[in-house]
């Protein structure tokens, strides 16, 4: 169903070179959908989109989304009618060395794009990729909602506080009125196949596990909302369908597995190990780094009530998916087909 509506839709992904934003580009390529990326170059290598094949499926736009004249031409040209937005800067410790870029990216990012989009007459959905971690997060034992109080600590999570808060502004203000859907999705800890990124777990434990190193784990009791990419992407796709067909669906949404998916760094080491083998194994080191939350946790209610959704991979899947991918790609196996198998197995609902 998702599939079909896509089809021949035209769709604008800001942060398209990402690892998030490549699995969702290559789904609505699948999809038949007319894609328009706009991002920087990947900045890791090895990198997934690159390897991907989607520079040569859609039309991709290699710039700055601080750049407005050149987003509003690239946006203009394109014409979208549903509109995807990840550009960020994403790294939490990124944020704390380059905390001026990481405002003026997530926050004024957000406002160069949702003002082409006010001044355009073609959208008519928009979905503001959020995270987790805009919450206030005082280290209680409790789940977050969406109605919980925005402010992240780092300066990571705050510009993406205030990018929600930016959202919420142009929508009233401008978007509302113009007939646009919009929505912001706070996803959970993604993980999966070709993210290469620093200082995040997985891409760390497979770095590791290649070199066949002991994985390093800064803090191994912080609890997370673990969860495969695909299962974020194809939710997006869910909101920004349901949110088009009917504006009533659009809103804040959590994103997030179930409680019993909800691990720590440690327990998810565990599950690498040992869907990797080879004896790899990790150990704890304190690193003294920057602050970091020791409980996150999403009450996702919300969108299992409104769409009657529920997550399909749990995450001693997801890490077996993530596995998989990792040695099929050291192995040298064409991405684009590991990519489509995976996409196609979730979407016909391969599960548990």
């Amino acid at each position: 169903m998702l599939y079909d509506f896509y089809k021949g839709k035209r769709v604008f992904v800001t942060g398209h070179t990402g690892f998030k934003g490549s699995w969702l580009c290559r789904a609505l390529y699948l999809s038949g959908a007319r894609v328009t990326g706009y991002a920087l170059a990947p900045d890791t290598e090895p990198c997934l989109f690159s390897p991907s094949g989607l520079d040569s499926k859609i039309v991709s736009n290699i710039c700055d989304i601080r750049n407005f004249e050149n987003l509003r031409e690239c946006f203009d040209r394109a014409r979208p009618e549903i509109v995807f937005h990840l550009a960020a800067q994403p790294i939490v410790k990124e944020s704390y060395k380059n905390p001026r870029y990481t405002f003026e990216t997530n926050v004024m990012g957000t406002v160069n794009l949702l003002e082409c989009v006010r001044l355009s007459q073609s959208v008519r959905s928009f979905l503001n990729i959020t995270t987790d971690k805009v919450y206030e997060n005082l280290d209680e034992d409790r789940s977050f909602i969406e109605s919980d109080k925005l402010d992240g600590f780092d300066p990571y999570s705050n510009s993406k506080s205030c990018s929600e808060l930016v959202t919420h502004s142009y929508l009233r203000s401008f978007l509302s009125d113009m007939g646009v859907a919009v929505s912001t999705a706070r996803a959970g800890n993604v993980i999966g196949g070709g993210d290469f990124a620093p200082d995040r777990i997985i891409p760390d434990c497979v770095r590791a596990a290649m070199k066949k190193e002991n994985i390093i784990i800064r803090n191994p009791y912080s609890v997370r909302p673990f969860q495969h990419v695909l299962e974020t992407v194809f939710v997006y796709l869910m909101i920004a369908k349901k949110q088009f067909e009917n504006s009533s669906f659009a809103g804040g949404y959590n994103i997030g597995p179930d409680v019993e998916d909800c691990i720590t760094t440690g327990e998810l080491a565990d599950m690498f190990c040992e869907a990797w083998g080879e004896g790899i194994k990790w150990e704890n080191v304190c690193t003294n780094g920057p602050h970091e939350a020791k409980l996150l946790r999403l009450d996702c209610t919300k969108i299992k009530n409104t769409f009657d959704w529920k997550p399909l991979w749990n995450i001693k899947k997801a890490v077996e998916k993530t596995v998989e991918f990792s040695k099929a790609f050291m192995e040298g196996e064409p991405v684009s087909d590991l990519m489509d198998i995976q996409i196609k197995d979730f979407a016909a609902g391969k599960g548990k």
